[in-house]
């Protein structure tokens, strides 16, 4: 099976374009980009896709042994980008998302020209003096709830992670979105996601990085993106005004304005 089929990959914008590739985070799929991708088909070959399990991707591509890592998740990724031929990618990647492109990256740096992080972690687990914004307990009780009630944790959890309260139709949306995903991809996926420490990863980052941090972000808290932005060599971090952990949706106009500059700059600027 190719890979434009197993991961429902869909190409938009000028085929001579440089490649833009937008990837989402959990229990999300490639939908999640409709108000931010368009912005760039203009100039860009606009790139999106579905990680395994999620959207219009094909179950049957789902591996339990080669997706138990991030760098699994990776892998389909670099599958993507060599089956497509594709050189100076501009990744772009949401939560979880923003560390399965690292680890690409790291693997193969030279298919890479930038890297945009949207509210990144490379641990969720508070550590001595790392703070990632949970305590072990906290996401061990908070994996086991979702394993027993997977959807009655999507509904009390997608609200909470989205934030704005008084736009409640934005929580609803990423609860079904939470609810289309595969369960049993998304219990794994989200044992991978909360568990996994790519801190390691991220010094070997070379291309040239930026951190999009939203305020009041229950899932990647202001100290997450810091610590990002000071790890990878030569990386900035933008503040975003939005809250939550979904500014492609919550904020979407500002979030196209807080990569524009960056994306649209020069190779390696």
């Amino acid at each position: 099976m190719d890979a434009r089929t197993k991961f429902n990959v869909t190409v938009t914008g000028p085929a001579e374009g440089q490649p833009m590739l937008f990837a989402h985070g959990f229990g999300c799929d490639q939908n999640m980009w409709r108000h931010v991708a368009p912005a760039f088909a203009d100039d860009f070959r606009v790139i999106l896709f579905d990680l395994v399990g999620a959207g219009g991707s094909d179950l049957s591509a789902y591996d339990p042994v080669r997706h138990a890592t991030l760098q699994g998740y990776a892998d389909d990724v670099l599958e993507i980008i060599r089956e497509l031929d594709l050189r100076d990618v501009v990744f772009v990647g949401h939560s979880v998302s923003a560390m399965i492109g690292a680890l690409a990256e790291v693997a193969e740096p030279e298919r890479f020209d930038k890297l945009v992080m949207v509210g990144p972690s490379p641990r969720y687990i508070d550590e001595a003096a790392y703070v990632g914004g949970f305590a072990e307990e906290d996401i061990l009780d908070m994996l086991d709830s979702l394993e027993s009630n997977y959807l009655g944790w999507s509904a009390a959890m997608a609200p909470a992670i989205m934030s704005n309260p008084d736009r409640p139709e934005l929580g609803e949306e990423l609860t079904e979105s939470f609810c289309r995903m595969d369960p049993t991809v998304a219990r794994q996926f989200a044992r991978v996601t909360f568990l996994t420490d790519t801190r390691p990863e991220l010094a070997r980052v070379t291309t040239p990085t930026l951190v999009l941090q939203c305020s009041n972000d229950l899932i990647a808290p202001v100290a997450v993106g810091t610590y990002v932005r000071d790890t990878i060599p030569g990386s900035t971090m933008t503040m975003l005004e939005a809250t939550g952990h979904c500014p492609q949706l919550s904020a979407p106009h500002e979030t196209v304005a807080a990569m524009a500059g960056f994306v649209r700059g020069g190779p390696g600027e």
